[in-house]
């Protein structure tokens, strides 16, 4: 018989009579995930990056096309006299927004060479775009260049290539003449100055400046005017 006295929480007797070792209690199961039942779209934050963006990229490609809207055109260097020949060098290039397409075509496209004999038909002014309206051709308007030898303190500082001067003569009086002063006469009105030779070789200051000026071929008394200059002391002057 066995002695009653082990109650019902007493642990059975391990083989060879020690106690019985204890055994671990049974897991509890993990909580089910749970997937949160609002979209993420409806997340105000995530809408307004959307926005954001989209605006940034369609700004950047209106400024990219309004980038390419600008037309090639030539401008003027330097200041252009009428008559002076307009080449290569003379010109720069320059990128230009225009209204519309017939505003663009009053001015030469700087994709395409200058014409062949090109002179400015009237003054241009530096940087100023070049109109069509102000080229034209030599053959056009054909001119006679003319030389002078005017003394130094006899031309304006602002005389260049491209200016227009009138040229004065004072015709010289004979030696001993007691006559008095003869008059000074106007030989060529408002006339370009073709060129302006650089003296800046010279050992010296020059007291003579050597100007070459354009006068239209066919000119009324051409000869009468070369050889009063030839006899007489030039002077330059420019209208302002």
């Amino acid at each position: 018989m066995t002695r009653r006295g082990a109650g019902f929480g007493a642990r059975a007797a391990a083989p060879g009579g020690g106690p019985t070792p204890p055994t671990d209690p049974a897991p509890s199961p993990s909580p089910a995930a749970v997937r949160s039942g609002a979209s993420r779209w409806r997340d105000p934050r995530l809408l307004v990056g959307v926005v954001v963006v989209a605006v940034c990229t369609l700004l950047g490609a209106r400024v990219l096309a309004s980038a390419d809207d600008t037309v090639a055109v030539w401008a003027a260097r330097d200041a252009l006299g009428r008559g002076q020949p307009v080449s290569a060098d003379l010109v720069v290039r320059r990128q230009v927004r225009f209204e519309d397409q017939a505003d663009a075509d009053r001015y030469l496209s700087a994709n395409a060479d200058l014409p062949a004999g090109a002179i400015a038909s009237r003054p241009v002014g530096a940087g100023e775009l070049l109109p069509r309206a102000a080229l034209g051709r030599s053959h056009d308007s054909p001119t006679t260049q003319v030389p002078l030898s005017v003394p130094a303190d006899a031309v304006p500082a602002t005389v260049r290539t491209g200016s227009s001067v009138d040229v004065w003569v004072t015709p010289q009086r004979p030696a001993g003449s007691a006559s008095a002063s003869a008059r000074s006469r106007l030989v060529f009105d408002d006339v370009p100055v073709v060129a302006v030779p650089d003296e800046s070789g010279s050992l010296g200051p020059a007291t003579t400046r050597q100007v070459i000026v354009g006068v239209p071929t066919g000119t009324a008394r051409l000869a009468e005017s070369i050889a009063a200059l030839a006899a007489g002391d030039v002077l330059l002057t420019v209208q302002r």
